[in-house]
């Protein structure tokens, strides 16, 4: 997430059901006034206000709504705890380009652009709220209609992860197979950033709706549960193809330019086998129907009790899923921090893992 767009995550919390900010913005609402606020009070938002006085009083929403009956903005700390300035005339660059027609938002935007703080501008003519932050602008919804919103979201996702979970096992039994071929790994990919995707837009609507947002939330995480770490896996299993030349810790780095760069993707590039694959192997051109190794990583992470050190020492003493699951007992008790015990849970995970996934597969 870029450092404009968590600002405005920022602030759509500060403003979310439940606080004070949004209290107060909802009583100058019900009073059919408008208000034009500044959340900061830094020398560069001092530096375009002219007029209006001090206040440096303690913030309640009450207050707040009483000193929008002025036509002059308020400008508060920047988290919101402290009213500094009421009745103030906000003098912003007017060659600041805005695509707003009413004076109040038309400087709101002004504002938010040239200086990077949030701006709320309340309109008594529309009853809405307004957003300004840097190039964003978000109108308020209510609460019931994002709860709507986020239900729908909500039901979409969970059409997706069962899809997602459907191609990963798949995956899981093509590996047992030696089976594995580019499409399959490009297809679990592809599912799971268009699954973080919808979740990213549905954790969007649980900071807007905040306490009204806790059981979307709680959702949410159910459904989420897994995927992101499954996801690195699937690409640490198959990043660049073979066996690591490099430590684990600069594969692992690599792994997470290979997730950052497939969350840039576009929507349409990332319906696109080639553009994916091109990313996770780093060569153009790449035959989907081409067979891969997976490292393990995936399926060692799958076996309780596990930990993540345990799991790289593995991969970096085997290399493939398939030496792994040939290798005895005493091989894997050769593998620095496992005992006995330990190389005995292993097998016996891993012959669990390959018997549950080839019989979902021809069941």
């Amino acid at each position: 997430m870029d450092r404009r767009r968590a600002v405005l995550i920022e602030a759509l919390r500060a403003i979310a059901p439940g606080t004070p900010l949004r209290d107060g913005l909802d009583r100058i609402l019900q009073a059919s006034m408008g208000a034009l606020i500044i959340v900061g009070d830094g020398p560069e938002v001092l530096s375009i206000c002219s007029g209006g006085f001090l206040l440096d009083a303690e913030f309640i929403p009450q207050r707040m709504s009483e000193l929008a009956k002025m036509d002059g903005a308020i400008i508060l700390a920047s988290d919101a705890s402290r009213i500094a300035r009421a009745n103030v005339h906000l003098v912003p660059s007017p060659n600041v380009p805005t695509s707003e027609t009413g004076t109040r938002h038309r400087t709101a935007e002004r504002v938010a652009r040239s200086i990077d703080v949030p701006v709320i501008a309340v309109s008594e003519d529309l009853s809405a709220i307004t957003l300004y932050s840097g190039d964003f602008k978000h109108v308020l919804e209510s609460v019931a209609r994002l709860l709507s919103r986020a239900n729908q979201a909500l039901s979409t996702l969970e059409r997706y992860r069962t899809r997602l979970d459907s191609v990963t096992n798949a995956l899981t039994a093509s590996e047992v197979e030696d089976l594995v071929i580019v499409r399959d790994v490009v297809t679990v990919l592809q599912r799971a950033e268009m699954v973080r995707r919808i979740a990213e837009e549905i954790e969007g609507y649980v900071v807007e709706l905040g306490t009204d947002g806790r059981l979307v939330l709680l959702q949410l995480e159910e459904l989420m549960g897994g995927v992101e770490d499954e996801r690195r896996q699937v690409v640490l299993d198959y990043l660049l193809d073979g066996p690591p030349t490099s430590s684990i810790r600069d594969t692992t780095a690599q792994a997470g330019d290979v997730v950052v760069e497939l969350a840039a993707l576009p929507t349409e590039r990332l319906l696109d086998a080639q553009a994916v694959a091109r990313i996770l192997l780093g060569t153009d051109n790449v035959d989907l129907e081409a067979a891969l190794q997976p490292r393990a990583y995936r399926l060692l992470s799958r076996i309780p009790r596990i930990p993540e050190v345990t799991v790289a020492a593995v991969v970096e003493r085997f290399q493939t899923l398939q030496k792994v699951m040939r290798s005895d007992v005493d091989e894997l008790e050769a593998v620095e921090g496992i005992d006995a015990a330990l190389a005995h849970t292993i097998k016996d995970g891993l012959a669990r893992l390959a018997e549950s996934s080839i019989f979902e597969r021809y069941s």
